[in-house]
């Protein structure tokens, strides 16, 4: 099922009046009159014209709903207000969710307002929790005159202004500039409990900057249980369980065992304030480079991932790629994965900065300092940083060696305070 939004058309008043049944307008004071449809369907196709932008919702090409953003005042801040509707028979499916993600990023690619409303009504359970999962922050309610009536509403923001550190101080700022790895920061292996240092350890230079590499006698880091993956990889802490147990980091799967007991290295772990990488993607089909902080997991269930960035080089273009982003759960019981991929403009194998502006209550991405996702959920355990480059196989078992060595670029790493 695909959704996708197309502009608001001449041809769309039978859409509106599809949606115009007591079910669907029960938190609007219910059906419009033809007259009122009418107007509604002019006012649509007006808003394009004063700023904002109306669309009609398809799946898998057929109509199933409106969404649209329109210019406005709150508080005396410039913003957008969004507003949706999706057709009976296609709710509770990601529909809206989908919708409105895509005007999300058409808002974020403006750049021309920084904040984004939402004002469901108080009752209106779906609207609410659709509002709460694209990252929007309860802010109050609010009432006005609707229909004769009054209409008691939610008052939610997207905060979508630029990374801010104004103020705050740096807590580490690593720049590479060192003849040697500082290893009482980082730890040169990809989680070596599930396979051994000798086959987990990363293949690097620094001096100027890092240089993570995959070389044409990289072997594997862990057939057993990866196959013919290929990565090279620094960590900023490390922990596993005894040999033989399923008590490590990162368990990518239910049936992993240690196979090398590691001793535990709290090095360079963060918690909450802002977490920041500065470095250069590769544009190679095989090659993915990724800065995905995840949860130290002294305890089991603290495990979720902050992925900064994930850049698959077969999404890299020349004028732009998709950057995977948010949070993945993992094993953590109390997280909801809600990652996605934006489209960022611009050459990516060119040094980008990625961050995470991480609080108690939410978490806010950028690039370059602009933002791209908010995340309204809770991590509130420490977290060590990964960086690194992958090699995938590809299905025919062959290499391409004369691409080699895949380099991943990284000029600074650095924590903020909260």
């Amino acid at each position: 099922m695909t959704t996708t939004i197309e502009p608001w058309g001449e041809d769309n008043l039978p859409l509106l009046e599809r949606m115009n049944t007591p079910e669907m307008t029960a938190h609007l004071g219910g059906p419009e009159t033809p007259a009122q449809l009418e107007d509604r369907q002019q006012r649509y196709m007006r808003v394009a014209t004063r700023g904002g932008a109306m669309f009609r919702i398809e799946v898998d090409g057929i109509a199933a709903g409106g969404i649209g953003f329109w210019e406005t005042d709150e508080e005396g801040t410039p913003a957008y207000e969004a507003g949706w509707s999706v057709v009976p028979e296609l709710q509770g499916l990601g529909v809206a969710g989908a919708a409105l993600r895509l005007i999300i990023d058409q808002v974020r690619r403006r750049g021309d307002r920084t904040l984004l409303t939402a004002y469901p009504g108080v009752d209106n359970v779906a609207s609410n929790a659709l509002c709460a999962r694209a990252g929007f922050e309860l802010r109050g309610e609010g009432t006005e005159p609707w229909r004769g009536g009054m209409l008691h509403f939610n008052i939610w923001h997207l905060d979508m202004s630029p990374l801010d550190t104004t103020g705050r101080a740096v807590d580490v700022e690593e720049r590479f500039t060192d003849d040697s790895l500082d290893l009482q920061r980082w730890s040169p292996f990809y989680t070596p409990h599930w396979s051994s240092k000798d086959a987990a350890a990363a293949r690097f230079e620094v001096g100027d900057g890092l240089r993570l590499r995959i070389d044409a006698d990289t072997p594997p880091w862990a057939p057993e249980w990866d196959g013919d993956l290929r990565v090279s990889h620094l960590q900023t802490g490390q922990r596993s369980g005894p040999l033989g147990s399923g008590d490590g980091q990162h368990r990518f799967r239910p049936d992993l065992v240690v196979r090398e007991s590691q001793p535990e290295q709290r090095l360079w772990l963060a918690t909450h304030g802002v977490i920041e990488a500065r470095f250069s993607a590769i544009r190679h089909p095989d090659a993915m480079v990724a800065f995905w902080p995840i949860g130290f997991e002294d305890r089991p269930d603290d495990c979720g991932e902050i992925c900064i960035a994930e850049i698959f080089g077969s999404e890299v273009e020349a004028n732009g790629g998709w950057v995977g982003i948010g949070v993945k759960a993992q094993n953590d019981p109390r997280l909801r994965t809600d990652f996605e991929k934006i489209w960022i403009d611009g050459d990516l194998t060119v040094p980008h900065d990625y961050a995470v502006e991480w609080t108690p209550e939410r978490l806010r991405f950028f690039v370059d300092g602009a933002w791209v996702k908010t995340v309204a959920q809770t991590i509130d355990y420490p977290v060590q940083l990964m960086l690194d480059v992958f090699e995938f196989p590809r299905s025919d078992g062959d290499r391409d060696l004369s691409a080699l060595p895949h380099v991943f670029r990284v000029e600074r790493v650095r924590t903020v305070t909260a």
